[in-house]
């Protein structure tokens, strides 16, 4: 990946637990939207995604979670200092904030705020469309910007479920009725797929995603190995229970299109012309899924040995 620019770490502070806040500046910032992401090498050499969470116009600031079992980098990220430097890519949106709804409706979980924290600076800066944010966290201790978000009851809802899913907040009566809204989501896999599932009845171009999954396994112990055959090369490339789609493409020279690495942008969408996927993405509406896959994340359903991409 071509990573152009180098940032200069200008400020550093802790959002919340566990959640360093990086201030960036560099010789000439790109313009950038609400909702981009800004792919920053870390200092072990990883590649990974971090959401603008600041002001377009502004120096850019992160929101970078730390996850200490994960490989991921952000170990490192939160040793950075004022001062330090870190390549990065130009800004990518996958996850824009629309504009044609009457109001907004927000839900995040965890670090899934950031990209949205830039949604809602935008808004009350063009002078503030109706809108609504739902932040879902463990504790206050670990909720970002609650200096901030808090004091805006009515329109800000922070709940805290101590990590007990009996304490888990009921979405239905905001998700029951669309009302001409558009939803922006964006945290764990399991409050997305709740999202989705309860949003099913309402139109597609509304409800949007980004997944702050990357990095993490989406394999399953019951998974198969079958075989992607490339119809326009005629090759056929074989795919291991442990490796995903994606990945066995990647070995064969195959390299597509991608971004998120976990079945929420979109970005790798590819053609399935043959063979039966089992869908393990937030993208694909049931329409879509007999003939598009996600690779990064989505596979042979049980029983079927082949897929035939248009690759």
């Amino acid at each position: 990946m071509d990573l152009p620019l180098t940032l200069h770490v200008t400020q550093r502070s802790m959002l919340a637990r566990d959640i360093l806040g990086l201030t960036c500046t560099a010789e000439a910032l790109p313009d950038w939207t609400p909702g981009a992401h800004v792919t920053l090498e870390t200092p072990g050499g990883a590649l990974r995604p971090y959401s603008l969470c600041g002001a377009p116009g502004e120096a850019w600031q992160f929101g970078i979670k730390l996850e200490p079992a994960r490989r991921g980098g952000s170990a490192a990220m939160h040793g950075l200092a004022v001062g330090d430097s870190l390549r990065a890519s130009a800004p990518c949106n996958d996850f824009p904030l629309t504009t044609p709804g009457t109001s907004h409706l927000f839900i995040a979980g965890g670090i899934g705020i950031t990209p949205i924290m830039a949604m809602l600076r935008a808004i009350e800066a063009e002078g503030g469309k109706p809108w609504k944010l739902i932040y879902l966290t463990r504790d206050a201790a670990g909720t970002a910007f609650l200096d901030e978000l808090a004091p805006q009851r009515g329109r800000v809802t922070i709940h805290h479920d101590g990590g007990d899913p009996d304490r888990a907040f009921d979405l239905w009566p905001l998700l029951e009725q669309p009302k001409g809204r558009h939803i922006h989501c964006c945290g764990p896999r399991g409050l997305m797929q709740a999202v989705r599932d309860m949003t099913g009845h309402w139109p597609a171009s509304a409800v949007h995603f980004e997944d702050f999954s990357a990095g993490q396994s989406t394999a399953r112990a019951d998974d198969a190995p079958f075989t992607a055959r490339l119809a326009r090369s005629g090759r056929d490339v074989p795919v291991p229970a442990g490796t995903t789609l994606m990945a066995a493409l990647d070995a064969a020279g195959i390299v597509l299109p991608r971004s998120c690495e976990a079945g929420s942008c979109g970005s790798c969408r590819t053609t399935l012309l043959a063979g039966a996927a089992e869908h393990r993405d937030l993208v694909l509406m049931a329409h879509e899924q007999a003939s598009q896959i996600m690779p990064c994340v989505s596979r042979a359903a049980p029983g079927c040995d082949m897929l035939v991409l248009d690759l």
